[in-house]
């Protein structure tokens, strides 16, 4: 495991882990955290092995426990300490959504083995996840209306996506704490797991992926389903679909899931996600597409 101040990062044969490792804080959320999970994606969307990126906390108690906001933890973490004035200023964008839209901007699928609590900025952070499971013993909190403050790292764009609009707003608004089941039934976890279960069954899901899946297709069906489902009309998913079906029809790796079917073999895909992804990728960078 690489050594980090606050987060541990192994590569486990295809699959990148990164543990919040802050266990006597209860993995609360630092400055330094953020930037050192940023480093970390970029490790690993620079890594071909790597198929797929697990996060999980440290401990049995906590994934994390929101942010540390003592003098230990680095102060404030939701933007720079110094006063601000211009709040166009870069200084006041909060580290939360800084972390957030750095996940949402992956190439690499992204789990959650979610192993305890999570509120706060622990449960917002693991919003732009792909899949998300959790502990028996997990609960989770949006409990900044608790606090005098308001939901952050761009919760208020993927929360209600993930589990509908009135349920965004009763958690947000009681700021209360729920447990797993409720987590569940409402839609934010895909699956619940004892304890000492929880980190294997996640390895396993992402191992899934990268032994059956095209790196590429994988990368370009995350971007899809993610932007094109947020779309003003469903135009801008054909447009984009289109592309992507001609682009990925015509490549080493299109050509290697229908000679491995054909042949009852299991896949190797030639392609690389930092060498072979479409053309027009990242199509959002298009005026058109904006």
């Amino acid at each position: 495991m690489s050594s980090r101040d606050q987060i541990g990062y192994a590569v486990e044969g295809r699959v990148a882990l990164i543990t919040l490792n802050r266990p006597d804080k209860m993995n609360a959320f630092t400055r330094t955290m953020m930037a050192e999970i940023i480093a970390a994606m970029d490790e690993a969307d620079a890594d071909d092995r790597v198929r797929a990126v697990v996060f999980t906390g440290a401990g049995d108690r906590a994934f994390c426990a929101g942010a540390d906001l003592t003098p230990e933890g680095g102060g404030h973490v939701f933007s720079d300490p110094d006063t601000v004035d211009d709040l166009s200023d870069e200084r006041v964008r909060d580290g939360g959504g800084r972390l957030t839209l750095r996940l949402f901007n992956a190439t690499k699928p992204l789990i959650s083995a979610c192993n305890g609590v999570a509120v706060g900025v622990g449960a917002t952070m693991q919003l732009p996840m792909d899949m998300r499971l959790a502990a028996d013993n997990a609960r989770f909190g949006f409990v900044f209306a608790r606090r005098g403050i308001t939901p952050e790292a761009a919760s208020s764009w993927f929360l209600p996506r993930l589990v509908g609009m009135q349920t965004a707003l009763e958690w947000c608004m009681t700021g209360r704490l729920f447990d797993a089941q409720e987590a569940l039934s409402r839609g934010l976890v895909r699956s619940i797991h004892p304890q000492a279960e929880l980190l294997g069954s996640a390895m396993a899901l992402a191992e899934e992926i990268a032994a059956n899946t095209s790196a590429v297709s994988v990368a370009m069906t995350r971007a899809m389903l993610w932007r094109l489902s947020a779309a003003e009309h469903p135009m801008m998913a054909h447009r984009v679909d289109s592309r992507a079906i001609y682009r990925l029809s015509r490549s080493a790796d299109a050509r290697e899931g229908v000679a491995s079917f054909l042949e009852k073999r299991a896949p190797d895909y030639p392609d690389t996600v930092t060498a072979d992804m479409p053309d027009f990728y990242p199509w959002w960078d298009e005026p058109h597409y904006r």
